[in-house]
């Protein structure tokens, strides 16, 4: 199984990460932010990986701080679990719909961090949660999980409906970057050799 589980302590937070890209979408959270824990369970569901974060963070503050740390964490784990690569699809695409939103998501597990967001949500806040800390939680995973993203959420009037559908879409990328292809067994998915 590609699996792994990381833990990072800063003074600012503390957060557990355990990951298992071959699993069936089991998932569990306690990140103290409902609406992350919802749609961290879309990236769960929609990607077919088991994922449990734990997260105590200084939120008296505010969110960033955590919801960094937990991408960060999050691509960390993903990194180790990936393994050396051979044999995978390597690239990720979708279109996801939630009523009048819709977002594409494209990746690339490159070996290279880079982040490409383009989504202008129609207002600043989903309840409590702060829409600026989506770009910032898929910055850490990036720098961390060292893949290429790009979000492009190309409709939508309902900020919960965008951020959704960008977890969603990430969730379906994921998946099928992460599928193993038959005909390229024990092969890097590389021009270069290594990825």
């Amino acid at each position: 199984m590609r699996s792994a589980q990381v833990t990072r302590n800063t003074l600012e937070t503390k957060i557990s990460v355990r990951l298992n890209l071959d699993g069936n979408g089991k998932a569990t959270f306690d990140t103290g932010l409902p609406f992350l824990d919802h749609m961290l369970d879309q990236v769960a569901r929609h990607g077919m990986v088991d994922l449990e974060i734990v997260a105590k963070g200084d939120l008296h503050i505010d969110g960033h701080h955590t919801v960094e740390d937990i991408g960060i964490t999050f691509g960390q784990a993903f990194n180790q679990a990936v393994g050396d690569k051979k044999g995978l699809r390597r690239y990720g695409h979708t279109y996801v719909p939630l009523d009048e939103a819709l977002t594409r998501v494209v990746m690339d597990i490159s070996g290279r961090p880079g982040l490409v967001f383009h989504v202008d949500f129609v207002r600043s806040n989903v309840g409590e949660f702060d829409v600026d800390l989506v770009r910032e939680f898929f910055q850490g995973f990036v720098n961390h999980a060292l893949v290429t993203l790009h979000i492009d959420n190309l409709a939508g009037d309902n900020a919960h409906h965008q951020a959704e559908t960008v977890f969603k879409a990430f969730g379906r990328a994921l998946r099928m970057a992460l599928e193993v292809d038959p005909r390229m067994e024990g092969m890097m998915p590389s021009t270069k050799g290594t990825l």
